[in-house]
C-alpha cells in the first residue's frame, strides 16, 4: 500500500469514527433556550407576526370560496368587489408582516450569531497555550463560522415556521371540519405517511449533519495550514504536488459525497410528502365533488377545501421537515458548546492581589511541573483524531529552588530540551506549576490578575512571532495609548528606526503574515521594541538574540542592557555575551538544577557547565 493509500484509508477511517457520536446531549436544548433571552422582546412580537400570517393564509382560501359562491350565485357585484377589496387588503398586510418577519429575523439571526461568536471568541482566549498547541486552526475557525452559522438557523427559520405553521393547521382543521368533516378525517387519516418517513429520517440526517460539520473543518484546517506562509514554503520545499491535490481531494470529496448525501436525503422526504399532498387534493376533488353534485356542498366550499387542503399538508410537510432542521441546528449548537464546555486550566483569581512597590523579586519555590494531558485542554475533532492521545502528567521540572533578585539577571543554560523553555513560560503563567509556587515581588503569580501579570512581565519568545498587520498595531498590542514619540524611541532603542523610515508607509506599513516582509533579524528585533515599549519590571529573554547576525546582536544586547537595567530578568540564551553579564548562571539538565553560580565559579568547577561553554560557547 503507497503512502498516499495509506494516509486516505487511516483519514476515512478516523472520519468514521468521530461521526458515530451523533447522540444530542441532555441540556442542549435548555442551553439553545437561554441564548435566547436576550432577544425575548423581538421574538415575541416575532412569533406573533408569524401566527398573524397563519391566519391571513387560512383566510384566503374561506373569501376565494366566497367569491366562488358570489358568482356562481349571481350575488350582488358590490360582493364580489368587497370581497376582492379584502383579499387585497390581507395581501397587504401580508406583504407588511412578511418585511416586518424579514426585519426581526435578521435581527434575531444575526445577533444570537454575534453572541455565540463573541462567547467562543472570549472563552478561547482563556485557554492556555498547552490547547493551542494541539488544536488545529481551521477547525477551531470552522466553530466560529459555519457551525455558529448553522445554529441561528434555528430561531431565524426554524422557531417562526414551526409557531405559523402549528397555527395555520390547527385552524384549517378547525374550518375544514365545520365545511365537510368527512373529507377533513379523510385528509388527516393520511398523516401516518409524514410522520413515519420523519423518524425515519431524522435521525440519519442528524448522523449526516455531525459528519458534514467535521469534514468540513477537516478541509477547512488543511487549507488553513497549507495558505499560511510558512506552510506554503514547507510544502514548497518539501513537499510533492500531486500528494497534496490528492489528499486535498480525499478531504473536499468526503464535504462533495456527504452534501449529496444531505440533499437527496431531503429532496427524497420533500418530493414524497409532496406527492402524499397531491394526492389527497385528488382525493378532495373526488370526495368533494360528489359531495356538492348530491347538493351537500357548492362549488366555494369545494375550492375551499381544496385551497385549505394546500394549508393542511404544506404546515404537514413544514412541521414534519422541521425536525430535521432542528436536528441540524442542534448538531451545530452543540459543536459550538463543546468549545464553550472546555475549562479553562489557567483561571483569575477570585480577588487579585496587588504588587508592592519598588524593585520586584522572582522566587520559584520547590516548583514541579508536568505538561497536561489532551483530555483536559483539548477535543479529538478539534485535533482531527477518533481519540485524544492519552499521554500527559510526567514531569518534566522536579524541585526547582531559586530567587532573583530584584534588579538582578538570571540565565539559564543547558541541553536542548533541558527545560529553560518551559520555566520560562511558568513566569507570565503560560502554564500553572503542577506543585510548588512562583511568587513576584513576595506575591503567587496565580494571585495576580492576568492585567497585573502582562504589565508587569515583558516577554520576548524565540520565534518572534507577529501579526499579518501594520508595525504600529504590531507595537501598540503591547501598549495602545503609545504615541508615534514612544513608538520611535521604542524602535531606536531596538535598532530598527532606519529600518522602518525607509519603509513606504513607515509605522503604518503592513509586514505580512509572520512578518515576512522583514528579515528573520528584523522580525526579532520588532518583538523587542513591542517589549520596550511595554517597559515592564520583569522581563524574560527566550533566545531573544538567536535571529541576529554578530554587528546586530551588539546592538540590540546593549538595548535590552539598558532596557533590563534596575529590572529583574531571566534570559534563556545560546551566546556567550549574552551569558557573561548575568548575575547568576542556572545550569538545567533535565528538568533539575545541577549547578548555580557565576560564569568564572563554574568555570572552575569543570563539571556541566564546563562542557556546555566548550561545545557551544567558546566560540562565540
Amino acid at each position: 500500500m503507497s503512502l498516499q493509500s495509506a494516509h486516505r484509508v487511516m483519514y476515512n477511517s478516523v472520519s468514521s469514527k468521530k461521526t458515530q457520536q451523533t447522540s444530542i446531549k441532555p441540556g442542549t436544548y435548555r442551553r439553545i433556550a437561554s441564548f435566547a433571552t436576550s432577544h425575548k422582546k423581538r421574538l415575541v412580537v416575532f412569533l406573533i407576526l408569524s401566527v398573524g400570517s397563519a391566519v391571513i393564509g387560512v383566510l384566503n382560501p374561506v373569501l376565494a370560496g366566497k367569491v366562488v359562491n358570489a358568482i356562481t350565485g349571481g350575488g350582488p357585484v358590490a360582493t364580489v368587489a368587497w370581497l376582492a377589496v379584502a383579499i387585497g387588503g390581507l395581501a397587504i398586510a401580508d406583504a407588511a408582516i412578511t418585511i416586518s418577519n424579514r426585519y426581526l429575523s435578521s435581527r434575531i439571526g444575526e445577533g444570537l450569531i454575534f453572541d455565540l461568536r463573541t462567547a467562543v471568541y472570549a472563552h478561547v482566549q482563556k485557554m492556555p497555550i498547552a490547547f493551542f498547541n494541539r488544536t488545529r486552526t481551521g477547525a477551531l475557525v470552522s466553530r466560529l463560522n459555519t457551525d455558529v452559522i448553522g445554529a441561528q438557523r434555528a430561531f431565524s427559520n426554524t422557531l417562526s415556521g414551526i409557531v405559523s405553521n402549528f397555527v395555520s393547521l390547527a385552524l384549517t382543521v378547525g374550518v375544514m371540519v365545520t365545511i365537510s368533516w368527512q373529507v377533513t378525517v379523510m385528509s388527516i387519516l393520511l398523516l401516518p405517511l409524514f410522520i413515519i418517513p420523519t423518524k425515519m429520517l431524522s435521525g440519519k440526517l442528524a448522523s449526516l449533519q455531525f459528519q458534514a460539520a467535521d469534514n468540513s473543518a477537516s478541509m477547512s484546517t488543511r487549507m488553513t495550514e497549507r495558505f499560511s506562509a510558512g506552510g506554503a514554503t514547507l510544502v514548497k520545499l518539501f513537499g510533492n504536488p500531486r500528494i497534496e491535490n490528492d489528499e486535498f481531494a480525499d478531504r473536499a470529496g468526503q464535504v462533495r459525497d456527504i452534501g449529496v448525501k444531505v440533499a437527496m436525503l431531503q429532496s427524497t422526504f420533500v418530493s414524497s410528502l409532496t406527492l402524499v399532498s397531491a394526492l389527497a387534493l385528488a382525493l378532495v376533488y373526488g370526495v368533494g365533488g360528489a359531495q356538492a353534485v348530491l347538493g351537500h356542498l357548492n362549488a366555494g366550499q369545494v375550492v375551499t377545501l381544496a385551497l385549505l387542503l394546500t394549508r393542511l399538508y404544506t404546515p404537514l410537510t413544514m412541521l414534519a421537515n422541521a425536525r430535521l432542521d432542528i436536528m441540524s441546528a442542534v448538531v451545530s449548537f452543540q459543536r459550538v458548546f463543546e468549545i464553550l464546555d472546555l475549562v479553562p486550566l489557567i483561571k483569575e483569581p477570585e480577588s487579585p492581589k496587588s504588587l508592592p512597590k519598588g524593585g520586584l523579586d522572582v522566587t520559584f519555590s520547590n516548583v514541579d511541573f508536568a505538561y497536561p494531558s489532551a483530555e483536559q485542554v483539548s477535543l479529538a475533532s478539534l485535533e482531527d483524531v477518533s481519540v485524544l492521545d492519552a499521554r500527559g502528567g510526567e514531569e518534566v521540572l522536579h524541585s526547582l529552588d531559586f530567587t532573583i533578585p530584584a534588579g538582578h539577571t538570571v540565565a539559564l543554560v543547558g541541553s536542548s530540551g533541558a527545560g529553560k523553555s518551559t520555566i520560562s513560560s511558568l513566569l507570565p503563567r503560560l502554564y500553572d506549576v503542577t506543585s510548588g509556587s512562583i511568587t513576584i515581588g513576595g506575591v503567587d503569580v496565580r494571585e495576580l490578575s492576568s492585567e497585573t501579570l502582562r504589565k508587569t512581565v515583558g516577554v520576548v519568545t524565540q520565534d518572534g512571532h507577529v501579526f499579518h498587520e501594520s508595525i504600529r498595531s504590531n507595537l501598540t498590542l503591547a501598549k495602545p495609548e503609545a504615541t508615534d514619540a514612544e513608538l520611535n524611541s521604542a524602535l531606536d532603542r531596538a535598532q530598527l528606526h532606519h529600518v522602518i523610515a525607509d519603509l513606504p508607509d513607515g509605522l503604518d506599513t503592513i509586514i505580512g503574515e509572520r512578518g515576512y516582509r522583514l528579515s528573520g533579524g528584523e522580525r526579532q528585533r520588532l518583538t523587542i521594541a513591542r517589549m520596550l515599549l511595554a517597559s515592564p519590571e520583569v522581563v524574560v529573554l527566550d533566545e531573544a538574540t538567536s535571529a541576529l547576525d554578530s554587528t546586530n546582536e551588539a546592538a540590540v544586547q546593549a538595548a535590552l542592557n539598558q532596557a533590563m537595567s534596575g529590572r529583574t530578568a531571566m534570559v534563556i540564551a545560546h551566546r556567550l555575551s549574552t551569558i557573561r553579564q548575568a548575575d547568576t548562571i542556572l545550569v538545567i539538565e533535565a528538568g533539575r538544577i545541577v549547578e548555580s553560580g557565576s560564569h568564572d565559579e563554574l568555570l572552575a568547577q569543570s563539571g556541566r557547565y564546563a562542557e556546555l561553554y566548550k561545545t557551544q560557547f567558546a566560540s562565540s
